[in-house]
Parts: C-alpha cells; structure tokens; sequence
C-alpha cells in the first residue's frame, strides 16, 4: 500500500476508535492503530484491544509503555506543585492525554505516516489536547477526526459497523471508567446532573478493609522514595500505596470545572494514592520550606495545572514553571505518617533532619530561645507603623 495513504490511530478499542479503524480501512488507508499505556492497563487487556483492532482492519497494532515517562515528565511536577484542579481533582485523565498525544504523534513521525486520526467528539477536551499536541510537533501531518467532522451518534456508529460485519457488542457500560497511574475517572448519568452522586458500585474499588492502618511515606526532595521503609520507584511506591489504599475505598470524590470549550463538566473520580501523596507532600513542605516558598509555589503551582489541563504542556512557560517547582524540592525529604481509615485518611506528622518546627528556636505559643521580650515590643511597634500612620493621617473610622 502506498505510503500516501499511512495513517496512524489513537486507539482505544472502544466504539468511536472502533468505527475510526473501520471506515479509515474501507477507505483505503494504511491503518496503524496505537494506544499508549500510562498505568492501569493489564497485559491481558492489551492483548484483548490488540486483537480487536486487528479483527476491525488495521495494518499493525502497537501498545506503547510510557508509564514512566509520564512520571517523569508529568506527574512528578503534580507532587511539587501540590496540584488539585479546583482544590479537588488530581487531574487523573487530562495529564495523560497529553503524554498519549506526543507519544501518538511521535510514532506517526517515525513510520512516515501522511495522517493522524483521534476518536474525539466535538464537545470535549481531548479533541484541543491531541490537535495542539498534533499541529505542533507534526504540522505537516492531516488530522482526520470523523466523529468530530460528521457529528456522529453512538447508533449511527453501530449501524455502520454492523453493516460492514463487525456484530460485536457495543451495549454502553453504565459507567465509563478510564484508568491511569495518577487516578481514574468515573463517568455516569449521575454525573451529567448538577445535583446526583455516584452509586457505590460506580466505583471500581470497594471497601474491603475496616479498621485502621499506618503507613510511613518516605519522601527525598519531594519524589515519594519508599512505602513503609521498602524503597523503590516512584512508579512502583504509587502504586503500592494505591493497592494500600484503595482496600479503604479513599481517593472518591467529584470534580466539577471548567472545561477548555466554555462549558462546565462534571466527573467522579478514584484516585486514592494521588489524593494521599499530594497531602502528605503538602504536609511535609509546610515544614521544610519558607513562608515565601509556599506562598508563591500556590499560585505557581495552579498555573501550571491550568495549563497542563487545557493542553498547553509545550508552551515554553511549563518549562519555567516546571524549575520553578523543582528548584523548591531541595529540602522537602522525609516521612510522612499516614492514617488509613475506610473512606478517609488522617495525616499523624512528619519526621525530617529539615524540619523549620525546630524546638532550638522556640515553640509556638509556649517560649521563645530568638529573641528578647524588647526585641517583640520594637518588632511590632515597627511592624504596625504603616498602619498607624494612615489611621492618623486619614482618621478612617473602619
């Protein structure tokens, strides 16, 4: 087949990349389908997706492990930055769309392909996050997105695909689940209210433990480095306390934001280890860095999860942002302990060689080793000067 023709798609095996894989092979294009793994996919589940985009007309299949280049480029600035979109949610889905894109867009760069094709419909984010991703690194490469393009219904989809002989079952899950490292989503008919909560079993982990369960996280320059004393990956430790900790059913919640296409959006969420470690971290930072560090690093930090979010990861600005946050870490190292409870956790403390709570120079509300009783009076007779010169200058009677 001519290499005119060799198109490459983002695919997940699910009914819109499904439909994509069809009607790009009837239409005579070489198909080269590929889905990117960034955690939560098991050997099993690959080699299932990888058999249903053959039996749907594709050329080649390939499953690409970005795990921990998703960690490394993405992830690890979530910690520094303490992120939480909308003080809620640890952008479990929009961070790794944006590792899946280059890596998409990558591969299409290196077997020369003429086109690039995703699943989106037009009333969601991922559509902005993998064409910025793909008109950027690839100008030169089509994007063809025919769900968006047609504006296609979930039957017409299944009407063709029956009709060009793939009868598979295409009956819609009550929930769609979308699992990674950093967290998985939830969406259902409750979340497209305003007003309804998820059911129990919408989530995928349920409650299998009662009781309490202390767990040490053990933090060097702000990388969460061992889970209980066992040190190990970063990868490896997030996942070890997200099997911890998903036994308690903690992580649950649900976001609602600002999508990047002007509406509002609702989604549940399972992100157990996120949730924890960005506490934790939190935690482990309000002793160890300056009152300045924090009070910058916040809205730094917001900053870069907005625009992480809305698919802007390779304006040059992440970069800055991305030292910004790393430069911060030098002295965030040490432990955290834990609390496992069912539904919740409890942060106990930390330990740290770091700690700025030294006793050597006083305890808060107790005594003081730094300075004298004259030393206070000056202290806070210079402190309020600007303010008493207002009130004498203006006689404002608040």
């Amino acid at each position: 087949m001519s290499d005119s023709k060799k198109l490459v798609l983002a695919y997940s095996g699910g009914l819109d990349t499904s439909y994509c894989a069809v009607s790009f092979s009837k239409q005579g294009f070489d198909v080269h389908a590929v889905s990117v793994n960034t955690g939560g996919f098991t050997q099993e589940e690959i080699k299932n997706i990888e058999e249903k985009a053959y039996a749907m007309g594709v050329t080649t299949y390939q499953n690409i492990d970005a795990i921990d280049i998703y960690y490394d480029k993405v992830v690890k600035y979530l910690i520094y930055g303490n992120v939480l979109k909308n003080n809620t949610y640890p952008l479990s889905v929009s961070a790794e769309r944006i590792i899946q894109a280059i890596e998409i867009i990558e591969y299409a760069k290196s077997i020369g392909a003429k086109y690039i094709a995703h699943g989106s419909t037009g009333a969601g984010n991922d559509q902005v996050r993998f064409d910025l991703i793909f008109q950027t690194l690839a100008p030169e490469i089509e994007i063809l997105t025919p769900i968006r393009d047609n504006a296609l219904t979930r039957q017409e989809e299944i009407d063709y695909l029956v009709a060009n002989g793939v009868d598979m079952s295409w009956e819609k899950a009550k929930y769609s689940i979308n699992k990674g490292l950093w967290g998985t989503s939830v969406g259902g008919e409750e979340t497209l209210t305003s007003y309804q909560a998820l059911p129990e079993e919408a989530y995928p982990s349920q409650l299998e433990k009662e009781g309490s369960e202390k767990v040490t996280l053990t933090f060097s320059k702000g990388e969460l480095v061992a889970v209980n004393g066992k040190q190990d990956s970063a990868v490896i430790n997030i996942e070890k306390l997200n099997d911890l900790a998903s036994a308690y059913a903690i992580g649950r919640g649900i976001h609602v934001g600002d999508t990047i296409v002007g509406i509002k959006g609702r989604v549940g969420f399972e992100a157990a280890a996120a949730t924890i470690i960005i506490k934790a971290h939190h935690l482990l930072e309000k002793h160890t860095l300056t009152k300045w560090q924090l009070q910058h690093k916040d809205y730094m930090a917001n900053w870069y999860g907005t625009h992480l979010h809305e698919g802007l990861f390779l304006d040059p600005v992440m970069r800055d942002l991305e030292a910004f946050l790393e430069n911060g870490q030098k002295q965030v190292s040490g432990d955290v302990i834990v609390t496992l409870k069912p539904y919740h956790f409890s942060l106990d403390g930390i330990k740290s060689d770091n700690d700025l709570m030294s006793a050597k120079f006083g305890s808060y509300g107790e005594e003081n080793k730094g300075w004298t009783a004259d030393d206070a009076k000056g202290f806070i007779k210079i402190y309020g000067n600007q303010s008493k010169i207002y009130q004498s200058v203006n006689n404002d009677p608040h």
